[in-house]
C-alpha cells in the first residue's frame, strides 16, 4: 500500500470517528432536552422507545469506534490492508467500502458461509 493510500484511509477513518463523536453529542443533547417536554404516559412510552433505540445505536457506534481505533493502529503498524486470515492484501475497493475490515472478500465469504451453516 502506498503512502498516499495510507493517508487516504487514515483521513477517512478519522472523519468517521469525528462523525460518530458528533452524532453522539447531538443524541445526548436531544435526549436531555426531551425529558422536560413529556405531557402524558403515551409521550413517555414513546420517548422510552426512542431512548432504547438511541442506546442500541450508541452501542453499535461504540463498537465501531473500537474498530476504527484498531484500524488506525494497523496503519501505524503497517499491517493495514492485510487479511488477518490468509495474509493476502485486501483490495482497495473493499477497504474503500469498509475501511475497518480485517478480512479479504474471499475470507469474509468463507466466514459468512460458516456462520450460515451454524459453525
Amino acid at each position: 500500500m502506498t503512502h498516499e493510500e495510507k493517508e487516504y484511509f487514515r483521513r477517512t477513518l478519522t472523519l468517521m470517528l469525528d462523525g460518530i463523536s458528533n452524532n453522539g453529542k447531538a443524541t445526548i443533547a436531544e435526549l436531555s432536552a426531551e425529558g422536560d417536554k413529556l405531557a402524558d404516559s403515551t409521550d413517555w412510552a414513546s420517548s422510552e422507545t426512542l431512548r432504547s433505540m438511541a442506546c442500541r445505536l450508541r452501542d453499535r457506534e461504540h463498537k465501531m469506534i473500537r474498530k476504527i481505533h484498531e484500524a488506525l493502529q494497523r496503519i501505524e503498524e503497517d499491517t493495514y490492508g492485510i487479511c488477518e486470515e490468509c495474509g493476502e492484501p485486501i483490495s482497495t475497493a473493499r477497504l474503500r467500502a469498509r475501511p475497518v475490515t480485517t478480512l479479504c472478500v474471499e475470507c469474509k465469504s468463507l466466514q459468512e458461509e460458516g456462520e450460515s451453516r451454524g459453525s
